[in-house]
């Protein structure tokens, strides 16, 4: 019998904005069964209008990291003078982490999504894998990861393999098909032919679908068995429509803890993808998000 491969230490980046979601951030690092000589570095940047704070700052960091030595995690500080989200992505390019951790303040708007947060500047501008933290934290007891057969998921499966995650927890993997094709925009369609018998299109419509339900199923099953493969059971989740909607209601109605994603990643040139799926987690899932990007993505 083949035992798993031990795994290795972790150098994480903590985010700390002394946010009750970067206080939650805290408590979910200290629940998590970290290897031996893992790491954790607390970051908090102050703006030039800051500067008289900065005595108050770094004892809330000092706090941090105590509450992180007393969980027998090695942790250090730094506080530095610049803009939170380019010095956050900036540091982290010097440091080179297996995980940026930061909360989630600023994310939520009533009226729509609000660009330019600092964590979401993080999400799309960073190489490196980012877990956004909602307060009130209630522990790891349910994780669902999202599958779409990219290689980016694909990267997502392969950091969640080799995450510390707490022993007992609920493991799903979720993939959402296409949403049901509009009948207006199926008469339309070359692909069906104009004129087509709404018999005929109804059966075409059937056998295309069930064709994607059985990939989709494949897709699940690979997934099932590469976590397998890292000592991780799952179960697997099959959903139809659009697909950040039905993740977002899934997770509230399961009352999922921590929604796991792929995700491209942007680049300055690249420009903002509005409207993605991994963007609508980060702003409109209530629990924790991770988002991982494909390797030496930027």
């Amino acid at each position: 019998m083949s035992t798993l491969p031990e795994q290795p230490a972790l150098k994480i980046l903590l985010a700390d904005d002394g946010s009750e979601h970067a206080r939650a951030a805290v408590s979910l690092l200290g629940d998590l069964p970290l290897p031996p000589k893992s790491t954790i570095t607390a970051l908090r940047v102050f703006t030039p209008l800051q500067i008289s704070e900065h005595a108050a700052m770094q004892k809330a960091l000092d706090q941090t990291q105590a509450r992180l030595l007393t969980r027998g995690i090695q942790t250090s500080t730094e506080l530095l003078l610049g803009y939170p989200a380019e010095k956050v992505i900036e540091y982290a390019d010097q440091y080179h982490p297996d995980l940026i951790v930061m909360g989630a303040k600023g994310l939520r708007a009533t009226l729509g999504i609000l660009l330019g947060g600092v964590a979401q500047q993080v999400v799309e501008y960073s190489q490196w894998p980012v877990l956004i933290v909602r307060a009130p934290y209630h522990g790891l007891r349910r994780l669902l990861l999202v599958t779409d057969g990219s290689s980016y998921s694909q990267r997502a499966v392969d950091v969640l393999g080799q995450f510390p995650l707490p022993s007992g927890i609920d493991i799903r993997v979720m993939h959402v098909m296409s949403p049901p094709p509009h009948a207006v925009f199926l008469a339309d369609s070359s692909r069906l032919g104009i004129g087509t018998p709404p018999l005929l299109q109804d059966e075409r419509i059937a056998a295309a679908q069930a064709i994607e339900e059985r990939e989709s199923q494949d897709l699940l099953a690979r997934t099932l068995g590469a976590l397998q493969a890292f000592g991780l059971q799952a179960t697997s989740v099959l959903k139809r429509g659009d697909a950040a909607t039905e993740i977002i209601h899934y997770a509230q109605d399961q009352q999922i803890d921590l929604i796991v994603a792929g995700s491209r990643g942007l680049s300055q040139v690249k420009g903002w993808l509005v409207g993605s799926v991994s963007r609508k987690l980060v702003h409109y899932a209530g629990c924790s998000v991770m988002i991982v990007k494909g390797a030496g993505e930027k």
